[in-house]
């Protein structure tokens, strides 16, 4: 089974900044309307200037706001996919953590999506770090394995690292590609886009604050 704590508190430690910590508090000053303004002759002195408040920081997709709720380990092969939470559209951050085996997917900071995964190992490991979708194929089969099936391909790489529908079964590995089960591929594939961050990391953790991907 897999600790699906440890995608939370481990890999996402560079998300996991609380929502609300985002936001600063907004003074309130007096306020005068025009149509209240005090006759020029009447003013013993102009009021003081008050500074303007500091604008709310956008919202950042780099930032949890909720989980999908998932009571207990996850078992090799499962897979949830809930849209619920999230807003309709916004911007997608897909998060692999190898030492979890677990790929989460997050829209504007709230999960959407989260599956038990494979991965590669031996001579060709899955690579960490951040990387955009360059393909998406829902049809593909691999150019380097024999013509090998990859259902909804998300490539990563130009050497054949991908995220595709795979057989999730314990025991089983990639060549470097990242298997997730055909349903979930599904899914994914409709929810991302060319552009979109994959950050692929084993379980560190990433100090708050720094951008994702610094050391």
């Amino acid at each position: 089974m897999i600790r699906r704590l440890v995608v939370v508190g481990g890999l996402l430690a560079a998300l996991a900044t609380v929502a609300t910590s985002a936001y600063v508090h907004r003074p309130e000053g007096p306020t005068v309307l025009a149509s209240q303004a005090v006759p020029p002759r009447a003013r013993a002195k102009p009021l003081p200037a008050v500074a303007a408040a500091p604008a709310e920081p956008a919202a950042s997709p780099y930032v949890i706001r909720s989980v999908l709720p998932i009571d207990g380990p996850m078992r090799i092969g499962e897979a949830h996919w809930d849209e619920s939470a999230a807003p309709k559209t916004g911007t997608l951050v897909i998060t692999v953590d190898l030492a979890a085996q677990v790929l989460s997917v997050f829209r504007d900071g709230h999960e959407i999506g989260a599956a038990a995964i494979l991965y590669g190992a031996d001579a060709k490991p899955t690579p960490l770090g951040v990387y955009p979708i360059t393909q998406k194929d829902a049809d593909h089969r691999s150019n380097i394995y024999d013509g090998a099936p990859m259902p909804y391909m998300l490539r990563l790489t130009n050497d054949g690292i991908a995220i595709h529908a795979s057989d999730v079964q314990d025991g089983s590995m990639t060549h470097g590609c990242i298997g997730v089960p055909i349903d979930f591929a599904r899914k994914l594939f409709g929810a991302a886009k060319l552009g979109d961050r994959v950050i692929v990391t084993r379980g560190e953790r990433l100090a708050v604050g720094k951008p994702v991907g610094a050391a």
